[in-house]
């Protein structure tokens, strides 16, 4: 059986990781998802989530989809990735 419990992601502080889960972020306007390009580590689209960035909780995806849409490379949205 695993345990995905850490100090580090208690379920008491809810913005910092509490859910072993994948979550992938998706441009709203293209319909495709985001990644992060090899080389330059620029953010890139790529047509489904198996080439996606794959965050491990939806507050760390929720967090990234946030300061991208606060900065103007929205919209976006974070789907769960099953």
């Amino acid at each position: 059986m695993q345990h995905f419990w850490a100090p580090e992601i208690d379920p008491a502080h809810p913005m910092d990781c509490t859910r072993a889960e994948r979550y992938a972020i998706k441009r709203l306007a293209s319909g495709r998802y985001l990644a992060i390009e090899q080389v330059h580590q620029g953010v890139v689209e790529v047509d489904d989530s198996n080439g996606a960035y794959l965050f491990h909780t939806h507050e760390a995806a929720l967090r990234a989809a946030d300061e991208l849409n606060r900065l103007g490379q929205g919209p976006v949205d974070v789907l769960k990735v099953e």
